[in-house]
């Protein structure tokens, strides 16, 4: 049984195709702050974020007869934006180190229900990983991107997607005990 999307913008973006610029400014209004945040959360920079925010919307309009549907245009417009987001990052020139011939430890996993947060220490936690982890834990845990999804988003080796979440997991969990949390 074939997957069916139900788009409850499915008008807005028929009149987008149209260069209907009302319609235009409406999904801008209905998806901006989610897009802002999901770029902010990969270039961890607000200007940036902005940046990638404008273009991301520019290049959907522009493209949007490349909308074919198979998604809801939110998901397809998403797409859009991290891609933007990471080749923002490519041109800070930032390093996704290849480590798949060194040799990893297993750490044991710590009981993560006992661990609550207030989600401002957690965000700003996240905010001070090197781009590479920050990166590859926002796509895993909020996206909710799997490690092929990631490696091939990211054009590095599954192993390296896995190792840089584990080792952003680690790092964001040293970040966190130094602050007492």
């Amino acid at each position: 049984m074939e997957t069916v999307y139900i788009d409850k913008h499915v008008e807005l973006v028929s009149d987008c195709r149209q260069g209907n610029r009302k319609a235009q400014f409406e999904i801008y209004k209905l998806y901006a702050k989610a897009m802002y945040n999901v770029a902010l959360r990969i270039v961890n920079h607000e200007a940036e974020a902005e940046d990638v925010l404008q273009e991301g919307f520019l290049d959907a309009f522009t493209r949007i007869e490349t909308f074919r549907g198979e998604t809801t245009f939110g998901l397809w417009l998403k797409q859009i934006i991290i891609n933007k987001s990471i080749n923002q990052l490519r041109k800070r020139k930032a390093e996704f180190i290849n480590i798949d011939e060194v040799d990893i430890a297993d750490t044991e996993a710590e009981d993560e229900e006992d661990l609550e947060f207030k989600v401002n220490e957690i965000r700003e936690a996240v905010a001070r990983l090197p781009d590479g982890y920050r990166v590859v834990l926002t796509l895993y845990l909020f996206e909710g991107y799997d490690h092929e999804e990631i490696s091939h988003i990211l054009k590095i080796s599954e192993n390296t997607s896995r190792t840089q979440y584990m080792r952003a997991k680690m790092k964001l969990n040293g970040l966190l005990e130094k602050r007492g949390a």
